[in-house]
């Protein structure tokens, strides 16, 4: 038994050659600090704190989150976007409960439209650097794209706040009718039916839209004949979308949309795509320099989780 006046000994580096050890390097040259601490956290036996520590740069007064949190959206004011990344960052080391919960919860019912739901990005965004596929207009509408993960990971959480009956309710009405979607719009679907309290309706609805997913193409089975695949409208030229981006993990309700070989052969992509650097590509549109270093540490580790999720060597 050791010495319980020891410290504990540290993890075992990855092998140095490891998927692991390039991206950890690849963090450790390009990340902002928060993404090296939440690499630390996940990969390196890290504390949750320091990860909560470096969250509370990008807070403001209001609850919400801004400061380029989510690297596409520039300056400093919050934004549901930016609000949706910090809880994503707070599951993620188990804190998105008590006081935090309740002031951002506060913030979303601040901003959210008169059916519940959230705008990806509101006016007060006009004037700063903004992707271009991100449009700031005068009257936002709700949409699932920003208010289905955020309401996913609340309930994930059991987090209980008034608005949330409104914003679950407008979640199930668009995940329940989606015909014609997109990759971003289903994926923020799947993020609300995995993590949901009624979970027959969310296998229901779930099934109904893997057979949107399929029907319409908007994933690649197979990588190695991408022109068989359409781009979604508005998207970047080669911004596909694979099985492994809609099934985060094994538990995920989409899943079962995918055969063990179409899994198989995603899961095999993915990991072919760490880069010459350590780093995992962006898909989406390049419009300036700093979106894209930021991004790349957060579809990292991403990148990691998943294949690691799915028993993937990494280390």
């Amino acid at each position: 038994m050791a010495d319980p006046g020891t410290a504990p000994s540290p993890p075992t580096p990855p092998a140095r050659d490891s998927p692991l050890a390039r991206a950890e390097r690849f963090v450790w040259l390009t990340a902002r600090v928060l993404e090296q601490r939440l690499f630390a956290h996940h990969f390196r036996g890290g504390a949750a704190d320091p990860v909560e520590t470096a969250l509370d740069a990008y807070r403001n007064e209001d609850g919400g989150y801004g400061h380029g949190l989510e690297p596409d959206l520039r300056g400093p004011v919050s934004q549901p976007l930016h609000t949706a990344r910090a809880l994503d960052v707070l599951d993620a080391v188990g804190r998105c409960d008590g006081r935090r919960a309740e002031q951002v919860c506060r913030y979303l019912t601040s901003v959210s439209t008169a059916d519940g739901a959230l705008p990806a990005i509101r006016p007060s965004q006009r004037g700063y650097p903004t992707a271009p596929f991100v449009p700031v207009v005068d009257d936002p509408t709700g949409q699932l794209s920003a208010t289905g993960p955020v309401v996913g990971l609340l309930h994930r959480n059991e987090v209980w706040h008034a608005w949330l009956f409104r914003a679950t309710d407008f979640c199930w009405q668009a995940a329940e009718s989606l015909e014609r979607s997109h990759p971003y719009e289903v994926q923020a679907a799947v993020a609300f039916l995995d993590r949901v309290p009624d979970r027959p309706r969310a296998e229901a609805a779930a099934e109904r839209l893997g057979r949107v997913v399929r029907g319409q193409r908007l994933a690649v089975l197979d990588p190695d004949d991408l022109d068989a695949y359409p781009v979604a409208s508005g998207y970047a030229p080669g911004e596909h979308h694979f099985p492994h981006d809609y099934a985060r993990t094994p538990q995920s309700l989409a899943r079962a949309w995918f055969t063990d070989e179409e899994m198989a052969r995603s899961l095999d992509f993915l990991a072919a795509e760490q880069q010459e650097d350590g780093g995992w590509p962006v898909r989406w549109r390049r419009w300036a320099p700093a979106p894209v270093l930021e991004a790349r540490p957060v579809v990292t580790i991403e990148a990691l989780r998943t294949l690691g999720a799915y028993g993937r060597p990494i280390g």
